[in-house]
Order: C-alpha cells, then structure tokens, then sequence
C-alpha cells in the first residue's frame, strides 16, 4: 500500500520537483506539528499570510458561526452578504477616502487580474507598466507581468503591450504616457529579497502617471494586513495608489483576495459590458467571516505596534560575517547571502533544527524571515538562534 506521502507526489501536481514534504497533523500560534509530533517554529507564515498565526481562536470561531449561517449562496455581487459588507466597511474605515470601493476575489493573481481589466476599462487603453524582479501572480495575465524572463519564457505568447522597467530608475519613469492605461508594483519588492523603493522614485512615479493619467496600482499581497507595522507599506511610504490589491492575510488563513478602488473607477466594470467581470466564488462569506475576525483582531489586540520592534531585535540577534545584508520592511526580511547554494545549504540545516524558512523567486541567494506578527521576543531569539547555528555548518562545509 503506498503512503501519503507516495500518493501525494503520484496524485498531486507538483509545483517544484523538491516539495518540502512536511506532513502536517495540526498547527497552532507560530508552530506547525507533524505526524510524529515535531513541532516546527514557522518563520514564514505560509508566505506571510498567518500574520495571527495559524488558527488563531477568533478567526476559527468566526468560521464556525458562519458555517452554521451558510457557505455559497450566489455567485459574487448579487446578495447582500454580511460578511463581505463588514470586512469592506472595516477596510473603508482604514483606507483613504477614495479607497472605498471593494471587489473581492480568491487570490492576489486574481486580483491582479481585475485589476488589470479594470485600468483598460477605466483608460481606455492596453499598455501597462511593470518592474523587473517583480511578482503578481502565476495565472496569464499576471504572469505577463512577472519581471523574470525565466518564469515567463515556457508559456509565451503573453499579453501585449507590457513594458517592464527597472525598479527604483527614476530615468525610466520617463516609459510612462498617454498610452498607458496602469502603472503595477509591489510598494516593496518582496520576491526580489526585500527591495524598499526611494521616497523619490514613488514620488514621481505618481507625479508621471497624473500626468498621463494613467492608474497607478500597488501590489500588497505580501506587505499588506499589518506585515510592515500598519496596515498596507504604502500608509508608511507617503503615496496613495489609485488601485490597491491584498490578498494572503487578508483572509485570516482562508483564500481571499481583493482589489479596491474609488467607487468612480470601479463602477466602470458594470456597465459597457455588464457583469465586466464576475467570479463565482470571490468574497466567499466563509473566508469574508475569517477575515473580518482576523481584521478585527489585528487592531483590538495591537499586534502592529510590536512589528518595528520585532524588527530591531532580528536585525540585533542575526549578526554573522556570512551575513552580507538584512533588508527588511516590518516583519517582511531578507537575510542575503554570498550564493544561492551557501543560502539553501542554510535553510536545510534550519529546517533540520525544526525551523520553517525559505527563499525568494528573485533572489535565490536570500533567506525569507516573514513570521506570524504574533511571534514573541522569546520565539525570535530561538529563531536566530537556530538560524546562526545553521550559518555555521554551512560555513564550516562551503568555504
């Protein structure tokens, strides 16, 4: 008889041909236990989306209430469905004003897609910006857009009119005009290793897209619901988007994804054609119930304000020569190192230790530290701990 684990690789579409292959029993706080009883301190949140932690007793309560009112009744905006209201009235209320308009989608790579038909509705027009060493989805529209040829090249042709500048190239900024329906970017490049942009890059790049009238859409899956100390980067950055996406803790541990607008800009997808855009299982009240108690928990118990402290104390503790830079944005870090070889030689070693980690897309030669927010200053201390420990076997094996 085969195991699980046989009839996973047999049954399942692999996605990589190196699965991590942990067999998960259950997970709680910041720890996930394995069939054996191995309990593993997460560091990466599932790709930064447990920012409370895996079932966090709210969010699961609310799952179960909402379980006994109904799952899907309709596709997405017909009904009136509490859930959806709340969660978009509870971001409305932290958002600027002309942020106010929400369509809820399954994924980030589905609000990426909204989004982009939304600013060629909008416009009028096809062209769109977009940055190397970028990521906003896999599906073909989104991947059209990833700033990595080596992602790209297996699944050409893509969509036309895409134009993908160097991120933080003030001088490229020049690409944006009056044939450009959207400008898309992360407001920090995650799968690049953690890349803040420049005051004064973001600012003209919102300076040339009102200019030529041009949308500008921030990509906030993984910087979004509180990772960088509020609730999206951009609110620390100082420039608004016209278009704003989230998705990944946005559910609160369940798929949710949503790309939010003035309610001028949305409105265009209704009419000209009707129903521009439709999805049947976006804003599933489920998932809605999960992120409305995942939202109203990360304000009620303050898990935000710890996050630039959090900060300060991984960047204290990892300190090794091996080390060649931390780039960080609230609990989202990259630790870099000399090679992708000497960087996966670490996570192995860390994994050994029973500490989840990984890497970037884009930068290979970078360690991923994206915890749950929830993490105490006790579970950093054993992280790096762990982490530095692993530096050195690797050290002492790749010279």
């Amino acid at each position: 008889m085969l195991t699980e684990r046989q009839l996973f690789l047999n049954l399942i579409a692999q996605t990589s041909i190196a699965p991590m292959l942990l067999e998960p029993e259950y997970a709680e706080g910041i720890y996930v236990y394995d069939k054996k009883g191995i309990r593993y301190l997460d560091l990466i949140a599932g790709i930064s989306v447990g920012n409370l932690g895996h079932r966090h007793p709210k969010v699961v309560d609310a799952i179960k209430k909402q379980a006994d009112k109904y799952l899907h009744l309709m596709v997405y905006g017909e009904y009136v469905q509490s859930p959806q209201v709340q969660l978009a009235q509870l971001l409305n209320h932290h958002l600027p004003p002309h942020l106010n308009t929400v369509y809820f989608t399954n994924s980030g790579a589905e609000a990426t897609e909204g989004a982009m038909k939304l600013a060629k509705r909008y416009t009028g027009r096809f062209e769109i910006i977009c940055f190397n060493k970028s990521y906003h989805g896999s599906t073909q529209g989104a991947l059209s857009l990833i700033g990595d040829e080596y992602f790209r090249n297996s699944f050409r042709p893509l969509l036309p009119g895409i134009i993908h500048l160097d991120y933080n190239d003030i001088k490229s900024l020049g690409a944006i005009s009056d044939k450009t329906a959207c400008v898309i970017l992360e407001p920090v490049q995650a799968e690049s290793g953690v890349v803040v942009p420049d005051f004064s890059f973001l600012k003209q790049l919102q300076k040339q897209c009102e200019k030529h009238k041009a949308l500008l859409i921030f990509d906030e899956a993984q910087t979004g619901i509180g990772r960088t100390g509020d609730l999206f980067a951009f609110q620390k950055l100082g420039v608004s988007p016209d278009i704003l996406l989230t998705a990944k803790a946005l559910g609160g541990g369940l798929p949710l994804g949503a790309f939010i607008s003035s309610h001028e800009i949305m409105s265009s997808l209704s009419q000209e054609p009707v129903l521009g855009h439709i999805t049947t299982f976006g804003g599933n009240p489920m998932s809605c119930a999960a992120g409305l108690a995942a939202l109203q928990t990360l304000f009620e118990e303050g898990w935000m304000k710890q996050v630039d402290a959090k900060e300060k104390l991984f960047h204290k503790l990892l300190q090794h020569p091996k080390i060649n830079a931390i780039r960080s944005c609230g609990l989202l870090m990259a630790l870099e190192f000399e090679s992708e070889k000497f960087n996966k030689r670490v996570i192995e070693e860390c994994w050994k230790y029973e500490l989840i980690t990984d890497w970037f897309l884009f930068a290979p030669n970078c360690l991923r530290i994206a915890p749950p927010l929830i993490i105490t200053e006790e579970e950093i201390e054993t992280a790096c701990r762990i982490v530095l420990q692993a530096i050195e076997i690797a050290s002492s094996e790749i010279k």
